[in-house]
């Protein structure tokens, strides 16, 4: 495995060289509120890929980072292994997230719709622009269900899906759940999932399981209960990298494999160690946590020259 990583890192260095990268942030006005984000931009004389990177659920950031779950840099990490190798990048934060919060503070008015429209104006936004070449939707965890539903509206030249799920989430709530809860909230749990994935909302959620099921959060979770990603991901009909880490704790292998069902013609990396946070950590629960909470731990390298080697390729398609 590791001769095959040095193989493709030096591979790539035909395709990309090491390049001096400008950081600036970067705003968004749409019509409910400003959406503040980071440009990494390397100086080159031509248009360069550029990569739009979609955040996971919830209240994560820019940077991948949560304050629920703690602060890994994974997608500003990401963003550099990009930039300093000539592929540019926009990260942002969500609206009713961070610094764009302002733009939706209230999460009742939160919807899948909305993060995918943002998208899309995003992605428009640096269509227009000359300085950046092919646009590519990249989305980690749910984000890769926004780059899906995404892509097709803005033309985008491909997409990549990093550890995302291929089936409806409240299938995967109910997996996570049913391996931590006791049976009575389990029970209460499923009730929960079915009445909001019928449309309903139901405010009579116990204590324990007000983190997931709020009140205030349900209306999103209608919407995105709503949605199919393996179905979104099958109308794609432009080139589609698919990556998984082994080790992933939130989505596993199978999910990758059901993408690549949905769409043939997709490249699947099945990177061996890697979790939900993009690091090598073995299958250890206290370890796995504990990288979700550790900026400095190192990228899995795989997946670096996997998705260098992904938009290295949209060239020559």
């Amino acid at each position: 495995m590791m001769l095959r990583v040095l193989i493709l890192s030096l591979s790539l260095f035909t395709g990309f060289v090491q390049a001096t990268v400008l950081q600036r942030p970067v705003t968004l006005t749409t019509d409910n509120g400003e959406l503040f984000g980071s440009l990494l931009l390397p100086k080159s004389d031509n248009p360069v890929p550029v990569v739009l990177i979609l955040s996971g659920s919830g209240p994560t950031d820019r940077d991948g980072n949560n304050p629920d779950g703690g602060r890994n840099d994974s997608l500003k990490r990401l963003a550099w292994v990009l930039a300093k190798h000539n592929v540019a990048s926009v990260r942002f934060d969500k609206r009713g997230v961070a610094a764009s919060l302002a733009a939706t503070p209230d999460e009742r008015n939160l919807s899948v719709e909305a993060y995918v429209a943002d998208a899309v104006a995003w992605g428009q936004k640096l269509k227009a622009d000359p300085r950046f070449g092919p646009l590519i939707l990249l989305g980690h965890s749910e984000g890769a269900l926004i780059a899906s539903l995404a892509a097709p509206k803005v033309d985008a030249a491909a997409v990549i899906s990093l550890s995302g799920t291929a089936r409806p989430i409240d299938q995967v709530l109910r997996r996570q759940l049913a391996r931590s809860l006791p049976p009575p909230l389990m029970l209460r749990s499923n009730e929960l999932l079915d009445s909001l994935k019928a449309g309903h909302t139901d405010d009579n959620v116990p204590a324990p399981l007000q983190v997931i099921f709020r009140p205030s959060v349900q209306p999103y979770l209608i919407s995105l209960f709503r949605q199919d990603p393996a179905a979104a991901f099958a109308q794609l009909k432009m080139p589609a990298l698919i990556v998984q880490g082994s080790n992933d704790i939130q989505v596993q292998v199978d999910d990758a494999k059901l993408l690549k069902v949905a769409k043939p013609d997709a490249e699947l990396a099945l990177i061996e160690g890697m979790n939900h946070v993009l690091r090598i950590v073995p299958n250890d629960v206290k370890r796995q946590l504990a990288s979700y909470k550790d900026p400095n731990l190192p990228l899995a390298a795989e997946l670096g020259t996997r998705v260098l080697e992904f938009i290295d390729g949209l060239r020559t398609r």
